[in-house]
């Protein structure tokens, strides 16, 4: 591999750890937020956040783009906070990102804490546990395998991006250059060999994305017993 490539992949291990962490970030309360409430806008919240799943990446980049530019609202704000503009730029492709890649976070979490028993958290309110002690002490340590879940999918969705980085960021070599770019440019410039070493990397990391899921999702202890 060349040095430009292993950039690529430096470039999109860092992408892909800080778009996960976001997402964890954000994407907890609203997963939290949309298995418990009964707001009538629940159904435009959870629509908004499934939305990614169906939209073509080039469409959503593309109005990703339209904003964050000189002439759209995001780029002005931006601009005017001295900040610059986003399009073409790593920090360009961390927005991009969340958004794309928000309903492989926000799902996993959401149906973990939807599983979580209503009488446990009653259970912990007559103890006088406040919303936020329900919250850290019983909800989030009972939805550690949708959390899990949710990071290894949100990581490895964000290696797997391809035309809304595109759109976003271009190819430009150590700041917007990810992995899924890369290989577009080796095959582009018929460099198959180079190609398939990026390309069976690849591969690979999601055979190991989807056996640590099955190993995370597989029944264990009383659970396993059940199944059976």
């Amino acid at each position: 591999m060349t040095p430009a490539d292993w950039t690529a992949v430096r470039l999109t291990a860092q992408l892909a750890a800080l778009t996960t962490l976001l997402l964890l970030l954000a994407g907890t309360p609203l997963a939290w937020w949309l298995s418990r409430t009964r707001s009538p806008f629940k159904p435009l919240v959870a629509s908004f956040v499934t939305m990614p799943l169906v939209l073509p990446p080039t469409v959503l980049g593309f109005y990703l783009l339209l904003l964050m530019g000189p002439q759209g609202p995001v780029g002005q704000f931006t601009q005017a906070l001295g900040l610059g503009r986003l399009p073409f730029t790593f920090w360009g492709l961390v927005v991009a990102s969340v958004l794309y890649s928000m309903p492989f976070v926000v799902q996993p979490l959401q149906q973990a804490f939807e599983a979580i028993p209503e009488r446990v958290l009653e259970a912990a309110a007559t103890l006088r546990a406040s919303p936020a002690d329900r919250f850290f002490s019983v909800a989030l340590p009972l939805a550690r395998p949708g959390l899990l879940t949710a990071s290894v999918l949100g990581f490895a969705h964000t290696v797997g991006e391809f035309g809304v980085v595109l759109m976003i960021g271009g190819n430009i070599p150590g700041e917007t250059r990810v992995l899924s770019v890369a290989i577009y440019g080796h095959v582009e410039a018929l460099e198959f060999d180079a190609a398939h070493r990026l390309a069976g990397g690849m591969v690979a990391f999601a055979m190991v994305v989807l056996v640590a899921l099955y190993m995370l999702n597989r029944p264990t202890g009383r659970a396993a017993e059940a199944a059976r």
